[in-house]
């Protein structure tokens, strides 16, 4: 009998809220509380996500806007580095029983990626790594081992991973219809989607790797809206756990 996961499917909300969600749900499934689970979910306002340990970005990233909207900048608990989170939809994947090597754990988890959209006509293949990442701002400026990319180059998904006992979260950023002018204002340089994604919508792309999902870890899925209470309760857990941090270093 497959084992069951949760499915949530996309919602829409703030970067630190978003974050919060996926550190409060990995934390669920490390206490036994909530099983392995799948999830969608997008950027209102848009922002800009940093690597946990990205310290460093330009000074003008705190001044940016966008169709007269501030843009956010939000802290992710993963590491990488700056991904501008606009035209584009997010996955998040938590689930634990892995070993190995990190690189390893990575690529079989990215199978259900390649697979999915694979099914929608886009063929995929991870990356290399580069030595030039590291002195990057900019996660799609370069490609590593983690990330996916289409076969002239561009690239379409970087993810990130978080480790928490033998419980993994891995996300990352799908770049479907990314505003040019607005990645060159952030970035410095210019980019624009091949045509072939302007023709695949957010849901075609859940529906897909939803289904290649259940068939690559052998699943069944059940689909489990995020409620407002956990909502609430991701919010305050992430308040607290910043606030005795605060504190640690404050003391230490």
């Amino acid at each position: 009998m497959a084992t069951v996961w949760r499915l949530i499917l996309p919602i829409e909300a703030s970067g630190s809220t978003q974050m919060a969600i996926d550190e409060w749900l990995l934390e669920q499934h490390r206490l036994g509380k909530s099983p392995a689970c799948l999830r969608f979910y997008t950027w209102a306002p848009i922002a800009i996500s940093l690597g946990y340990h990205q310290r460093h970005y330009p000074a003008h990233w705190q001044n940016l806007e966008w169709k007269n909207q501030t843009i956010d900048l939000v802290r992710r608990p993963s590491g990488g580095r700056a991904v501008l989170h606009q035209g584009d939809l997010t996955y998040s994947l938590i689930t634990s029983g892995y070993s190995g090597r990190r690189r390893d754990v990575y690529a079989h988890l990215c199978k259900f990626l390649i697979e999915g959209w694979h099914s929608l006509g886009i063929a995929l293949q991870l990356g290399a790594k580069q030595q030039s990442y590291q002195h990057s701002d900019n996660c799609f400026g370069t490609s590593t081992a983690a990330d996916l990319i289409m076969g002239n180059g561009y690239k379409l998904i970087g993810s990130a991973q978080l480790y928490r006992e033998r419980c993994i979260l891995q996300h990352g950023s799908m770049r479907l219809l990314p505003d040019p002018s607005l990645v060159e204002n952030v970035f410095g340089t210019p980019i624009m989607p091949p045509k072939a994604l302007m023709m695949i919508s957010a849901a075609s792309v859940v529906d897909a790797l939803a289904a290649a999902a259940q068939r690559i870890f052998d699943i069944r899925f059940e689909v489990q809206p995020l409620s407002h209470r956990e909502q609430q309760q991701a919010v305050a857990w992430a308040q607290t756990k910043s606030s005795a941090q605060s504190i640690s270093r404050e003391t230490n």
